[in-house]
């Protein structure tokens, strides 16, 4: 039996051989390759700061997480440090997209 599981909304699997975590359609290592490997929820890269392409930077938000198609996984961190998870997280990300949004439509007018 083989112990699977996602990362970044990419199947993954644990290769008992080689003792690490393996994408499950090409079988390279996890750890020296999710960089270089889309979303697979949303097909979008790393940004070149180096955030998840899902959400990019977030104004006032330490770190947050989309979830990569899977609700429950999504978070937000604020600076403060309190977090928010889940539906809710996802709901804020989204208010903070579209602000982004408008703010870039504002400066180029």
């Amino acid at each position: 039996m083989t112990t699977k599981s996602l990362q970044r909304g990419n199947p993954i699997e644990f290769s008992e051989k080689e003792n690490l975590w393996i994408y499950s359609d090409t079988k390279y290592p996890v750890p020296e390759n999710y960089k270089t490997r889309a979303c697979g929820n949303c097909g979008r890269n790393y940004t070149e700061e180096g955030h998840d392409g899902c959400l990019g930077k977030l104004i006032g938000l330490m770190n947050a997480c989309c979830g990569h198609g899977i609700v429950n996984e999504a978070y937000i961190q604020f600076l403060d440090g309190e977090c928010i998870r889940g539906e809710d997280a996802i709901i804020i990300q989204n208010i903070l997209k579209n602000y982004k949004k408008s703010t870039r439509k504002k400066l180029k007018s």
